[in-house]
């Protein structure tokens, strides 16, 4: 896993971090500009019946699940979700990353038209939490990096279960039927060790085209596909998966990531914004995010190492994983992921849309202070 974090993907979201970064504050002066409307109506401009919005968010977000996927497959063959006692720290850390923002949500939205739609302040942006990390440079130990990654992984996880169970529309079997049974032919394949790509790209297409006609999200397609295509631990450089991922990393980094920050961060900023950010759902999200997580982390992480059901590394001290906590409620891509599933309202999407970037900006710089008054820099 230190060899990971130091090569390919990480590498990858490290530099998506600052990318990201720079396309949301791009997207936002644009919108904000006295052409502002046509930058917008850009998004919606129709191609093949969908709109480049949906095109990127439907479509492309396939792939970022795909490398979501990928990458809890690696951690659970290899990594340090290999083994039972390490994984349960960061697991357990991530249901309370996950727990307490919805609980914080639900009891600020409670009796309102938004109480349903907890999921939004559950996830952290890995990208952005790995690139505020690197920030750090030397100060930062291996054991940070690590938990800090396998909590993301988690309860991105958690997200995309949530968006599975709960942001589905009317589902049709039939379709759904089909792609379930296209899976199960990829999961044969991968048992009877078919290794060549091919197959499982062409399933994932079918896939993801009946997924889309079933009601259920067809970017869940990437998750399964995932978890279909072979990993193998004896060869991890050669084997299919890992070649899928060296492929994926720098278009869903460079390419899907920026694109969908672009094109969901076209938000007009008007007098009357910040007054609106008083509605339920964008202080629901403000708070889940940026008190929420640092509470659940760190109270579950206490807790399971207090029970006996999680090991804690000795350079992995709990200042750490308070500021861990804190960087955590950088929720910005899966957070707009869900507002966007959550609501049919232009206004309720947009201000959630703001209440997200405004907790996640406050987020990584308390993380950032935190974590910088508390690690001290490594001897050169």
């Amino acid at each position: 896993m230190e060899k990971a974090l130091k090569n390919g993907t990480l590498n990858s979201e490290k530099l998506c971090g600052f990318l990201l970064f720079g396309s949301v504050l791009f997207s936002m002066i644009l919108s904000n500009m006295p052409f502002g409307g046509h930058y917008q109506a850009f998004w919606q401009t129709t191609i093949g019946g969908f709109s480049i919005l949906h095109i990127i968010n439907d479509g492309l977000m396939t792939l970022f699940f795909l490398m979501i996927g990928l990458e809890l497959e690696r951690e659970i063959y290899v990594g340090e979700l290999k083994r039972f006692r390490n994984a349960m720290l960061p697991f357990w850390a991530a249901i309370g990353g996950m727990f307490v923002p919805a609980l914080i949500y639900f009891a600020t939205t409670d009796n309102t038209l938004f109480s349903n739609d907890i999921g939004i302040p559950i996830a952290t942006d890995i990208a952005f939490a790995v690139g505020l990390l690197s920030l750090l440079g030397n100060r930062v130990p291996t054991a940070l990096k690590i938990f800090l990654v396998a909590l993301s992984v988690i309860d991105d996880l958690g997200a995309i279960l949530i968006i599975a169970f709960f942001y589905a529309g009317t589902v049709y079997w039939l379709p759904l039927m089909l792609a379930l049974l296209i899976f199960g032919v990829l999961l044969v394949l991968n048992r009877t060790n078919v290794l060549n790509l091919t197959p499982y790209i062409i399933g994932g297409l079918l896939m993801w085209v009946l997924m889309l006609k079933s009601g259920i999200h067809p970017t869940l397609t990437g998750v399964l596909l995932a978890f279909a295509v072979p990993f193998r631990a004896k060869d991890v450089a050669q084997c299919p998966s890992a070649k899928m991922m060296s492929t994926l990393s720098k278009p869903v980094a460079f390419i899907v990531l920026p694109l969908f920050a672009l094109a969901n961060t076209a938000i007009t900023i008007s007098s009357t914004s910040f007054s609106d950010l008083f509605m339920p759902s964008a202080i629901g999200a403000f708070l889940g995010l940026v008190v929420g997580k640092p509470i659940g982390i760190l109270l579950f992480s206490l807790m399971a190492v207090r029970f006996g059901v999680a090991l804690k590394p000795k350079a992995l001290h709990w200042s750490h994983i308070a500021g861990v906590g804190f960087i955590s409620g950088i929720g910005f891509t899966m957070s707009i992921f869900i507002t966007l599933l959550s609501f049919d309202v232009h206004k309720w999407v947009e201000v959630t849309k703001l209440a997200v970037l405004i907790a996640s900006v406050v987020s990584g710089v308390v993380g950032y202070a935190w974590l910088r008054l508390k690690l001290k820099p490594k001897a050169e």
